[in-house]
């Protein structure tokens, strides 16, 4: 059966947002999928379906977290091979990268032309971005002087849900389930 990768937003991400990893589990198994499993506590869910409406599927999984957890998630669903794309992709250039951390930005859909001038207009000297498929690219150095990373106001950006892993996260996934 093939394998899916759920990734939600804003899981154990600050107060009120606290989610035992077995009551997502639950969450998707009472939808009938298998082989459910999580990884590092921060809304990262591998499943099995023969879904193919992956838009659909998504819905059905935000519906059921509703519910189960009293709150509305974001769900962005990713296959084995397209997690393998985002991975493999470099989106900048070695030289730019040293020194810096590499977070993905996952999207439901594809950014509109709006959205992604108002992104672009957020790159500074720590932050840079490249937009490929449904994935922004998020290149992001410490500041200056400071022990701190950059933040940018992606939400006035972007319009749309999204959800942030750092490249690890998705190897680690890859890796973890071949």
């Amino acid at each position: 059966m093939p394998q899916l990768f759920a990734f939600l937003r804003a899981i154990n991400a600050g107060r009120g947002r606290t989610v035992r990893m077995n009551a997502l589990c639950q969450a998707f198994e009472s939808l009938g999928f298998s082989g459910v499993s999580t990884l590092l506590g921060s809304g990262n869910v591998v499943f099995e379906s023969n879904a193919t409406d992956l838009r659909t599927l998504e819905k059905k999984i935000e519906r059921r977290l509703k519910k189960a957890l009293g709150r509305g998630v974001p769900v962005f669903l990713r296959t084995h091979a397209e997690l393998e794309r985002i991975a493999a992709f470099q989106p900048f250039e070695k030289a730019v990268i040293r020194g810096a951390d590499m977070n993905i930005i996952l999207l439901t859909d594809h950014l509109d032309e709006r959205s992604e001038l108002q992104l672009m207009a957020l790159a500074t000297e720590t932050d840079r971005f490249r937009v490929h498929g449904r994935e922004i690219y998020w290149w992001r150095r410490k500041k200056r002087g400071t022990s701190l990373f950059s933040t940018v106001p992606l939400e006035k950006a972007l319009h749309e849900p999204f959800t942030i892993r750092s490249v690890n996260t998705i190897a680690r996934l890859i890796t973890t389930w071949p």
